[in-house]
């Protein structure tokens, strides 16, 4: 599995791709295996590296191996904001 995400790391649109095996440190989250993170400058990197054909062909090689799949996407200058203070609003 790690292998058939790691393509990933080859589309050019990600500002930063890791992909790694879960820790499983703690309880909750022990049934994911795989992370995989990405950072984007903006939407349209995002969704240029969605459309890639090395999304699709990690999609491909990794469909068949999983029996979970979870994901999340925001937007740290609107949808985030740090403990303690309000994130800065432009």
């Amino acid at each position: 599995m790690v292998d058939g995400l790691s393509v990933l790391a080859k589309i050019p649109h990600a500002r930063r791709l890791e992909v790694a095996r879960n820790r499983k440190s703690d309880r909750p989250g022990n049934e994911i295996d795989v992370i995989v993170y990405g950072e984007f400058h903006d939407d349209v990197e995002l969704v240029a590296y969605k459309a890639h054909e090395l999304y699709q062909e990690s999609i491909r090689q990794v469909r068949p191996l999983r029996e979970l799949r979870l994901a999340a996407d925001y937007s740290m200058s609107t949808d985030a904001e740090p403990f303690g203070r309000p994130y800065p609003r432009a």
